[in-house]
């Protein structure tokens, strides 16, 4: 059972461009009511996927460099990345069961 995990400006490298497993990143920030709504998923995607594949947040408020790099406009965005590269996008809130089978497409 794996933890969802936080990404930051600091760690982005590491955890997501260098990762050799598909990552799940979601953009959000703290007062922003959908992404309020994606924290659970988040989670149980993060306790039920494992070790097939990270998931994690990034607050946009605290690490402007990463969300300004990939243009985030829009809250809760989520990207999928796989070989370090944006594989899958997503904007606004999505169920667990198709960002999973996102995921696992690419396991």
């Amino acid at each position: 059972m794996s933890q969802e995990m936080e990404f930051t400006d600091q760690n982005f490298d590491q955890e997501v461009i260098k990762s050799n497993v598909p990552v799940l990143v979601d953009f959000w920030a703290p007062w922003c009511g959908p992404c309020q709504m994606m924290g659970p998923i988040i989670k149980e995607l993060a306790e039920t996927l494992g070790d097939k594949a990270k998931v994690g947040k990034l607050n946009v408020d605290e690490n402007a460099a990463i969300s300004s790099q990939y243009e985030i406009m829009s809250i809760p965005a989520i990207k999928i990345f796989k070989g370090g590269v944006v594989v899958k996008e997503y904007v606004g809130v999505q169920s667990a069961e198709n960002l999973k089978k996102a995921l696992e497409e690419l396991a």
